[in-house]
């Protein structure tokens, strides 16, 4: 007669794996999907965020320069050359990179242009 029954050993072995499996699987989700950033959006407002800085009102906005944009902003976490990407003022919503923002902050080692 075989004994089924688990030994503490493969136990505890299989609750470690499993509660590794947890991190592992919300970082290989990561911000695949995630939204894009509507300018609708309360804090986007409150920040005024755009799509387009070329489209930024430089008289209600007098911090913004010419060629200032999410891709060449600190905060901006995304690839680059992508179209869009994770930024850190707006957790979970992925911004333009042509997009722009009051909070916008030179990346080091990056050019405005």
């Amino acid at each position: 007669m075989k004994d089924d029954r688990l030994s503490r050993r493969q136990l505890l072995q299989t609750a470690i794996a499993g509660l590794a499996a947890v991190p592992a699987a919300s970082l290989l989700a990561g911000t695949a999907g995630a939204e894009a950033l509507a300018e609708t959006d309360a804090t986007a407002k409150s920040l005024g965020y755009v799509t387009d800085a070329k489209k930024v009102d430089a008289k209600a906005n007098p911090n913004y320069k010419p060629g200032q944009h999410c891709a060449n902003c600190m905060q901006f976490t995304g690839k680059a050359g992508a179209a869009s990407g994770p930024c850190n003022i707006f957790p979970g919503k992925d911004v333009a990179a042509t997009g722009w923002c009051k909070v916008w902050v030179l990346k080091p080692g990056a050019k405005i242009g």
